[in-house]
């Protein structure tokens, strides 16, 4: 046995011998007490300790970086893809990234209080319905770090108090960081068990997450299709739901060609590891003899591996046979599918029949085509002439996002400080009885 399996089997018990479901009770129970304090804390207070975070984030840099290279190893050494120990990688400027991140939620209005209508009955009844917090939030995600900083800043920013289950590959790199932001939570004044990573690697954790309905308010699971499937099946708590981003760019007849060339190959190759990566490419059939090679040209130069159709194929010889599968795979790595389409239409039919009701983008000059696909296309975020990379909370100006809720209740599109509230009705009166 190595250095790192030992390890990786004594992290795996980590700091506690208890039973895995008494730990997550125990979890469940301060969490509650934290939501409390939370949901009357004042603005300046939770701004206080978010940008004290952001300060211990970047004092614990270095600790911070040495846990992620521990992962690393263990990630490269269990074989884990490319993409995932993309995901997975910390270095300077991401660890800064984080910091800065803290201080743009901090920036953020409050939305616990607003008043988001008011009105007056004719009995002089004053009716007014105001954002309150939703209480414990549990997330569950895989490999990125970086989350645990995000949905930590955005669940304390909102009112809310985080149970965070991170990715196991990703175990040491979010316990430094939960540390940093408890040292954040701690000089604010207020409760560490705000913002809680689960102790341990043992799936039985999930398991009790999703049995907790009476501790934990709403589960956002964040990760590959396995995980979420299975959040879907055992889950007694609400979800805010993210499955994987097939996401689809289609090229219209009335294309910029420029636009086409730089939006295409941005969508699939800056990151083609995060979900708002374009993972099919759909080209109206009329460009078929002029972009689209084209833009198959511009994609394996940029190291995109291209699987087409038979038209694909013809117009570039190393483009390779798409199958059936591939029309409804989220590659998250640098391959592609590319099929031609007869216009909007057949745009549209493919989207509708693939699509996972993430993130549609079109490149038209044709303003009523545009319009079309942001009227019929069902997915959270649609685009056009832009780059399904946007589609990020960060991008929309909402600081971060704890995920993409590709559901239709309550939040949908990036899930912000905004979306982790609900609502209550104040209603004022004057001694008024009901006759």
């Amino acid at each position: 046995m190595n250095v790192v399996e030992t390890t990786a089997r004594k992290d795996a018990r980590d700091a506690t011998d208890e039973p895995v479901a008494d730990v997550m009770r125990g979890i469940g129970v301060e969490a509650k007490k934290a939501a409390k304090a939370l949901a009357t804390a004042s603005s300046e207070t939770k701004n206080a300790g978010l940008d004290k975070a952001a300060r211990a984030i970047r004092a614990s840099a270095d600790a911070i970086l040495a846990a992620n290279a521990d992962d690393m190893v263990e990630g490269e050494q269990s074989g884990l893809s490319k993409p995932l120990l993309n995901r997975l990688r910390l270095n300077p400027d991401r660890v800064e990234a984080m910091a800065r991140g803290l201080e743009e939620i901090a920036q953020l209005p409050d939305p616990v209080g607003a008043v988001m209508d008011a009105w007056e009955r004719p009995n002089g009844l004053h009716i007014s319905r105001v954002r309150v917090p939703l209480g414990v939030i549990g997330i569950i995600y895989e490999s990125r770090p970086n989350v645990t900083a995000d949905a930590g800043a955005l669940c304390l920013k909102s009112g809310n108090a985080a149970i965070l289950r991170g990715g196991s590959e990703s175990f040491r790199s979010s316990r430094a960081i939960a540390e940093a932001l408890g040292e954040g939570l701690a000089a604010a004044a207020l409760p560490r068990t705000a913002i809680q990573l689960v102790p341990t690697r043992d799936r039985a954790a999930v398991a009790a997450m999703l049995d907790m309905p009476d501790a934990i308010d709403v589960i956002v699971p964040r990760g590959g299709r396995g995980l979420v499937e299975r959040v879907m099946t055992e889950s007694k708590v609400p979800l805010f739901l993210h499955l994987e981003g097939v996401c689809h760019t289609y090229v219209d007849g009335a294309a910029d060609p420029e636009i086409a060339r730089r939006v295409t190959v941005n969508a699939k190759m800056r990151r083609p590891e995060i979900c708002g990566a374009t993972e099919t490419l759909l080209v109206d059939r009329r460009l078929s003899d002029t972009l689209l090679p084209v833009l198959v040209d511009d994609l394996i130069s940029a190291g995109c591996e291209v699987r087409g159709d038979d038209v694909v194929q013809s117009a570039d010889s190393r483009a390779v046979a798409a199958s059936d599968a591939d029309w409804d795979t989220e590659y998250l790595d640098a391959v592609i599918a590319v099929r031609v389409v007869d216009g909007l239409d057949g745009a549209l039919a493919h989207i509708d029949a693939h699509n996972s009701q993430h993130t549609e983008a079109i490149i038209t000059e044709d303003a009523d085509a545009a319009r079309r696909f942001t009227d019929e296309v069902q997915s959270a975020i649609v685009m056009v002439n832009a780059s399904t990379q946007f589609a990020d909370g960060g991008e929309f100006g909402m600081g971060a996002e704890i995920g993409i809720s590709t559901g239709k209740l309550h939040a949908r599109g990036p899930v912000g400080v905004e979306q982790l509230t609900t609502f209550k009705y104040v209603v004022r009166g004057t001694g008024q009885s009901r006759p």
